[in-house]
């Protein structure tokens, strides 16, 4: 609905206050940078069993239980529990020590599980004394055979973190918008749904990181991807319902539910990819995975080792890169409303390629198995941040031409976010497209994706007023081509474009539409190891006809000289 004029400095507070969002996202993906190397992010997790835990039980079924004691029985007063004399014990320990297992950040007592994995690992609370005979032992979720995983624990975690959500903004940022009663929610579940007007970093950025926390702590518990798809269905209908005194907007619920789950499986896959590999993983990897799908990192360290396993990658081809540097916006017109625009910025840019097509027995059979993200973070207060964007395969399969090409194809969900200092376009979207690799000689490879699709989208303008900000909100036809062309193990060169036709509705006008741009050209050269220098200028374009208004055109150019850290010195080429 149309924010009437008395309640402008409210929305204005709401955004104000959020705008720390991006921020958190930031160090996910820059501690994700520095915790990670590229052997570590290749080499599947073998989960080995701690040493410190040893149970009697199991060492009977290994093949030894039929095998007569070779030496004399030992004395209980000189032997520990575990079995280990106590004169071979460090000094200062005890047969009264427990036994140990690793669980996130912290070693627990076997004997002595915590609250909540008592309780939901036996939910009719039928267990006894850990010596009695109705004992029960822990629940360990496994990714294979899905035991262990709860449709409970998800719902009861959405449902805190709303709550606590509410709570927080309505004693912080605004309590008429938040404070929701039995009154209000009656209200809303009798009345229509509709197109709100909130600040577009709002409802395009912070609505869906929203719904990526829902999906990671569904995907934590061990939910598929389509399963963990309802949750975030469910906890957006909720907030919209009872977090909020305001109607329900159906644009929330369409980028809440769908941009969350394509932002945040590619959170969810980053943040288990950074675990792999080790059977124990330091503090900075269980750091920055946290910090990546901060949803997962609670159900780990909440429930302890019973969602401590990692979810299996099957050894994905995988290519990133991150860099650090300078940018100067070289072209813009149209910033007449704006009166703070910098021109000189710093820059902090992330992408990721998983699933990269060619990888010899791999296969595309889960939701994401490959996906692209990318992050762009800028100094400017109108690009934070710059660029968000995430795309995955929800439904395709593999596909070979030749000894050359190898590829994949099928339908694609994405979310971009894309706020280039002078106007945002956000879309979430469907997609059909192809994601391949052509091997035009040993030391020459030419990656690329094309696709095409509809999505739901909102454009707007940034000013200075808010009455300068004008929208448009719609379903908008739109493309992608992005190809990369890889020089042995030494230059890479990127280019790519994004093409969005909006014939909406909004502020600007009855009748008409625009059209936005996004071109994007780089420049990689690598200097030694994993690390490279580079340039890039990426174009930005606005051109909107509207029957009841002037046509507008706005344009940002931005030039970047930058420094990046190589995730693989062979700069993503898969070998087949």
């Amino acid at each position: 609905m149309d924010p009437s004029s008395a309640s402008r400095g409210r929305f204005t507070r709401r955004i104000g206050v959020k705008r720390a969002a991006p921020l958190v996202l930031a160090s996910s993906l820059l501690t994700a940078c520095a915790a990670t190397h590229v052997p570590a992010l290749q080499t599947p997790r073998s989960r080995a069993p701690d040493a410190a835990f040893t149970d009697p039980a199991i060492e009977a079924d290994d093949g030894r239980s039929g095998e007569e004691p070779t030496g004399p029985e030992p004395d209980a007063a000189t032997t520990s529990v575990s079995g280990t004399p106590t004169d071979a014990m460090p000094a200062g320990t005890t047969d009264a020590m427990p036994r140990t297992r690793s669980g996130i950040g912290a070693t627990r007592s076997f004997e002595e599980p915590s609250l909540a994995e008592r309780f939901f690992a036996d939910p009719d609370h039928t267990a006894s004394d850990p010596d009695g005979a109705s004992s029960s032992p822990d629940v360990i979720h496994s990714w294979e055979t899905g035991e262990g995983k709860s449709y409970l624990i998800p719902a009861l975690d959405i449902l805190g973190f709303e709550v606590l959500l509410n709570q927080f903004n309505r004693h912080f940022i605004d309590e008429d918008t938040y404070g929701s009663d039995l009154s209000s929610i009656d209200d809303n579940l009798q009345r229509g749904w509709v197109i709100d007007h909130d600040p577009f970093a709002t409802n395009q950025f912070l609505h869906p990181y929203q719904g990526s926390i829902y999906h990671g702590f569904a995907r934590s518990a061990g939910l598929d991807y389509w399963t963990s798809l309802g949750y975030d269905f469910a906890g957006s209908t909720l907030w919209e319902i009872a977090g909020e005194t305001d109607p329900p907007s159906l644009n929330d619920e369409i980028t809440t539910t769908f941009g969350g789950s394509f932002l945040g499986e590619a959170l969810f896959r980053m943040s288990n990819l950074l675990l792999e590999g080790e059977s124990n993983p330091g503090f900075w990897r269980r750091f920055g995975a946290g910090l990546i799908s901060p949803s997962s990192g609670f159900n780990r360290l909440a429930f302890g080792e019973r969602f401590d396993t990692v979810y299996d990658s099957r050894k994905p081809a995988t290519f990133w890169k991150a860099s650090v540097g300078g940018q100067r916006n070289a072209r813009l017109t149209d910033v007449g409303n704006l009166s703070n625009l910098q021109e000189e910025l710093a820059i902090a840019q992330f992408s990721m390629d998983y699933g990269l097509p060619g990888e010899p027995g791999y296969e595309y059979d889960r939701p994401f198995d490959y996906f692209h993200f990318e992050a762009t973070l800028t100094s400017s207060t109108h690009a934070i941040p710059e660029e968000i964007a995430a795309r995955g395969l929800l439904v395709g399969t593999d596909y070979a031409a030749g000894d050359d090409y190898r590829g994949i194809w099928g339908l694609y969900g994405s979310y971009d976010y894309i706020s280039p200092e002078v106007f945002s376009v956000s879309s979430t979207a469907l997609s059909l497209g192809t994601t391949g690799q052509y091997r035009v000689s040993y030391d020459v490879n030419l990656q690329g994706t094309m696709m095409g699709g509809v999505g739901w989208t909102a454009v707007s303008t940034i000013a200075d007023a808010e009455e300068d900000r004008n929208y448009t909100y719609g379903y908008s036809p739109q493309a992608l081509v992005d190809f990369r062309t890889l020089f042995g193990e030494r230059v890479l060169f990127d280019i790519n474009a994004r093409d969005y036709y909006v014939n909406g509705s909004g502020s600007v006008g009855t009748s008409g539409g625009e059209n936005i741009l996004r071109a994007e050209m780089g420049l990689t050269v690598r200097v030694f190891g994993h690390h490279a220098l580079g340039i890039e200028f990426v174009a930005s374009r606005r051109d909107s006809s509207f029957s009841d208004v002037p046509d507008a055109l706005q344009e940002v150019g931005a030039l970047s000289l930058v420094y990046t850290y190589l995730g693989d010195s062979k700069l993503g080429a898969v070998r087949y």
